[in-house]
């Protein structure tokens, strides 16, 4: 199929001021939480962006000088940044809860945001790119199509159930400091200056992400993990889905993305995996050229399909 270049050669000022303002609403309250997106104004189709930080870090807030961000909003998209309730103090069904929950707002506001509800892909970058690949296949409808950067299918395997050796090398923290620096109630953006870091670290240090992600073990509940680990739902039904990873990610395995993409290919599902040579967790290392040159790829990649 011959690519449509549905890219501007230069940005719009309405382009930048969507990126530069974004509308943020509550989309989703629970007690003592409100859960929020940023709607970045664009076109007609969405694009829904779901942020990374292991499903414990992290915020909906994207940079002024996002380039995944500009090239979405080029390729005339209106793009929605979502956040959800984090982990530890709440557990992934909660979180999964809230990203069906978002979608269903997407569709039942799509008049007043301005959008067409049925048009609408997502993207995200590690642990939003799990989400968006879980997205695949427990968002009813699903989406048209999906982008994963540096993500992964399977939570449940050595690299994020073991004592990782990258981390390993970083200084010990103890439970009893990892727990310090989380709370109780639930929260869906980190107050600034926090060390939540330090709890992820703990749990990579320790094999534990899954565990106390989950709250189950997979060990000894392998089974339970299967609604959570989208390797295991890939169906012909799944969308069509690039996969962008870095070959000396330190965080996120390459290997990930590549047995994602032959499980894709088993069940004859479209599909592109994007490897980056010798690029890190985030692609920050390699040239910004390059790290156009994929953004505004998987854009195209994202429009041709809705």
């Amino acid at each position: 199929m011959r690519r449509r270049n549905f890219l501007l050669s230069a940005v719009p000022v309405w382009l930048k001021a969507a990126a530069a303002q974004p509308r943020s609403v509550v989309y989703k309250s629970v007690p003592d939480c409100e859960i929020k997106a940023d709607v970045y104004r664009g076109g007609k189709h969405v694009a829904v962006y779901i942020h990374g930080g292991a499903l414990i870090m992290g915020s909906r807030k994207l940079p002024d000088d996002s380039r995944m961000l500009r090239n979405l909003l080029e390729a005339g998209f209106t793009v929605v940044s979502i956040d959800y309730r984090l982990a530890p103090e709440t557990k992934l069904p909660g979180i999964i809860e809230d990203l069906k929950d978002a979608f269903r707002w997407l569709r039942r506001e799509a008049a007043s945001l301005g959008i067409d509800g049925g048009r609408v892909a997502v993207c995200g970058s590690s642990a939003g790119g799990y989400l968006t690949l879980m997205a695949g296949f427990c968002i009813q409808p699903r989406p048209k199509a999906l982008v994963s950067y540096w993500g992964y299918g399977d939570i449940v395997g050595r690299w994020y159930s073991r004592p990782d050796p990258f981390y390993l090398k970083q200084p010990a923290v103890f439970r009893g400091k990892a727990l310090s620096v989380v709370g109780k109630s639930p929260l869906s953006e980190p107050p600034p200056d926090n060390e939540r870091f330090l709890f992820y670290l703990y749990c990579r240090q320790q094999g534990l992400w899954p565990k106390e992600v989950a709250g189950h073990d997979p060990d000894t509940e392998d089974r339970w993990f299967d609604s959570y680990c989208p390797i295991r739902n890939v169906t012909r039904d799944y969308p069509p889905t690039m996969l962008v990873h870095g070959t000396a990610d330190t965080d996120v395995p390459y290997e990930q993305s590549v047995i994602m993409a032959e499980r894709l290919r088993r069940e004859r599902v479209e599909h592109r995996l994007i490897t980056v040579r010798d690029g890190d967790h985030g692609i920050r290392n390699i040239p910004p050229e390059e790290q156009e040159r994929i953004y505004r790829d998987a854009a195209a990649f994202l429009r041709e399909r809705v």
